[in-house]
């Protein structure tokens, strides 16, 4: 408190003892009792109410413990099942929770993991697919700004992601891991990876290469083999040493029927081999009788020719060719489909032939585009002509109706450069994306399609689409959903089906530890998206015969089922809305994979250098109670003693307004009891 402020409060006490005197001293018989409580009264009313206005500031401190976190992170996957560590793990985790110790150090946050990272409810390890380095991403977004060692409860065996050895180093925690599984080394065989094309054309022979490992110290000699039904299509002696303990085979298969053709590779196990079921793996090709050809016809080079290349590719079942526009002359009738990447008056014979033909077309209008060119040949829309750029952003029309398109994250790809100026259709169309200006969406389109006189056509009106893929591949470190995303737009265009209300997005084979999600889409007789209908899909099994029924859950712009918990089999499914009765069917297969029964032991090295770059230390699940002594003795985990200092104004505190009400209203009282009032 200032100097000055504790003057202002003695003058105060002085100025209000003054007061309270001079009302109730009596020069003839001084002070009674009664004028005593009286003056007493009154000058702690008037001493409080100085001291309001005064209003001085007091200091408080606050004195507060910081527990450092505990991460408990427990691989989920069937991967802990198989190699009998489920008890253990459960063991261990009910030893944390009845540590007292380890409770009354640290807030400890529990999390389970497979796929992806989840708070922990429940500990089931009936997860799919492991991916540590995920988990670890998502630790460190809640954990960046705290002091939190992590217990990882894991066998070490990842089957996708980055290594987590490596990617974990922006993790800035010591990790504790406790290893599940022995060291132990048995003898196996197994088939490390296939590789295949998914699809192949009619009459051709597709590759096939198989990578195959050994884990042992004799020499050994096996076949590999590859069936088709009980038809073996391949085979091959195959001998290992304790030097040579891999081999890789490349061969060629016959597809000789158009659908899916379905494969096992085996490696005849050994007499003394304690894990079997990684000896062999399913595989499918799906079986095409043709390929979609696409021509990219550009006067010029530039980026987004060979990012449309690229992603129209990363389908095999799609070729692209590019060519200037005297080249495409002539050849229009031998592709699927033609994209025109910034016309001018050099394509004009390419039109008159697309037009002639009445062939579909793809259209990128950007600043290089000839938009007087485009006004003479398009008759479906055009452009206002300013000779002015604009950036516009993405947004996505969730009530597009003609085919499904998932939401890659438009709003974080960056705007595309294009021409400033109202877009007019003159013929129906259908938008995808919006155009948006500094957030703010304008209602015109950036990417649309329409359909006249049975042919289909698409325009965007932007340039630098090869950012958008680049994009896609930071957000999700894949350029699988920009590529999809392309993939469905060519699709739609490539083909002159009739439009349907209800559209179905499924694969037509799904490897055993995917995940399995059909997508629909529903349309209102406007082809407006539907929200209140309800879809149910009926899936049997077409060897046991056995029907099950699920319903769609809506989610963003349509309907989706997950129906990863389907068993290894050849299914066909129907998909029903409840109030229109209208249906459509389809079929797909789930080949017989578990990458969780893979493994034969613990990956000890990884977890070991884990702990080691992370300055924690490892433990096997047999001595994991030393962990809990390390925590408790490692001075890097202690708590953390913070103090805050308010000031706090005396206008704050209640109770002095409770003292002045009570001191006037007691004397009032008083006074007015003994009839001085």
């Amino acid at each position: 408190m200032q100097t000055e402020t504790l003057i202002y409060i003695i003058l105060a006490g002085i100025i209000a003892l003054g007061l309270a005197l001079f009302q109730y001293f009596n020069k003839k018989k001084g002070l009674s009792k009664l004028y005593m409580l009286f003056s007493f009264l009154r000058f702690l009313s008037v001493f409080a109410i100085l001291l309001l206005i005064i209003n001085p500031s007091f200091n408080q401190i606050k004195i507060s413990t910081d527990k450092p976190n505990l991460v408990v992170a427990i691989d989920n996957s069937s991967s802990i099942k198989h190699l009998k560590q489920d008890e253990n793990v459960l063991r261990f985790v009910d030893n944390i929770k009845s540590n007292k110790e380890i409770q009354q150090k640290f807030n400890i946050d529990y999390y389970t993991f497979g796929e992806r990272l989840k708070p922990s409810d429940s500990i089931t390890f009936l997860d799919k697919q492991t991916n540590i380095s995920e988990a670890f991403n998502q630790l460190k977004q809640i954990y960046k700004q705290t002091i939190s060692p992590t217990i990882l409860i894991s066998d070490g065996n990842q089957t996708f992601g980055n290594d987590y050895q490596f990617s974990t180093s922006g993790y800035k925690q010591s990790i504790y891991p406790i290893i599940l599984g022995d060291t132990i080394t048995y003898t196996d065989l197994k088939i490390q990876q296939l590789n295949v094309n998914k699809y192949a054309f009619l009459k051709n022979k597709f590759p096939v290469e198989a990578i195959l490992v050994y884990n042992g110290n004799n020499t050994v000699s096996t076949k590999f083999v590859v069936k088709n039904g009980n038809t073996i299509v391949f085979s091959k002696a195959i001998s290992f040493s304790k030097n040579d303990n891999s081999k890789v085979v490349n061969f060629t298969l016959p597809a000789n029927r158009v659908g899916v053709a379905n494969f096992k590779a085996i490696l005849e196990p050994l007499a003394i081999e304690k894990n079997t079921i990684n000896n062999s793996k399913s595989f499918a090709v799906d079986v095409i009788n043709e390929k979609t050809k696409i021509a990219i016809v550009s006067d010029f080079i530039h980026p987004d020719l060979g990012a449309l290349k690229k992603s129209i590719e990363s389908n095999e079942q799609r070729s692209v060719t590019i060519l200037k526009p005297k080249e495409a002359v002539g050849q229009i009738l031998d592709f699927n489909l033609v994209i025109l990447y910034q016309p001018n008056v050099k394509f004009e014979s390419v039109f008159d032939e697309l037009a002639t033909l009445n062939k579909n077309k793809f259209v990128v209008i950007g600043t290089k585009t000839d938009l007087s060119f485009m006004y003479k040949v398009s008759e479906n829309y055009s452009h206002v002509i300013t000779g002015q750029p604009e950036n516009y952003q993405a947004e996505l029309n969730i009530s597009y109706s003609p085919f499904i398109i998932d939401d890659i994250n438009f709003k974080s790809f960056p705007p595309l450069l294009s021409n400033y100026g109202e877009v007019k259709f003159n013929t129906p169309f259908q938008t995808i994306l919006n155009k948006k200006v500094n957030g703010i969406s304008i209602n015109q389109p950036l990417l649309a399609t329409l359909e006249t006189n049975g042919s289909r056509e698409a325009v965007l009106f932007g340039e630098n689409i090869w950012q958008w893929r680049s994009q896609s591949y930071l957000n999700d470190k894949s350029f699988n959903g920009f590529d999809d995303f392309i993939g469905k737009l060519i699709q739609y265009l490539a083909s002159n089906k009739q439009k349907s209300r209800l559209n179905l997005d499924y694969e037509s084979f799904y490897n055993g530890s995917s995940t399995i999600v059909i997508k629909a889409e529903f349309f209102d007789k406007n082809y407006v998206f539907d929200t209140r209908e309800t879809l149910n899909i009926t899936v049997t099994d077409k060897i046991s015969k056995e029907k099950k029924t699920y319903p769609l859950i809506l989610k963003n712009n349509n309907y989706q089922v997950d129906l990863s918990s389907l068993q290894p089999s050849e299914y066909s499914f129907t998909v029903k809305t409840k109030n229109e009765k209208i249906s459509k069917s389809g079929s797909f297969q789930v080949l017989e994979y578990n990458v969780e029964q893979q493994f034969l032991n613990a990956d000890v090295t990884k977890l070991k250098r884990l702990a080691t770059n992370s300055l924690g230390s490892s433990f096997f699940v047999a001595n994991s109670e030393n962990v809990f002594n390390e925590l408790l003795n490692d001075n890097r985990f202690v708590p953390i003693q913070k103090s805050s200092k308010n000031i706090i104004p005396l206008i704050d505190w209640k109770y002095l307004l409770a003292i002045i009400a009570v001191s006037l209203g007691l004397e009032w009282f008083l006074r007015k009891y003994n009839g001085l009032i």
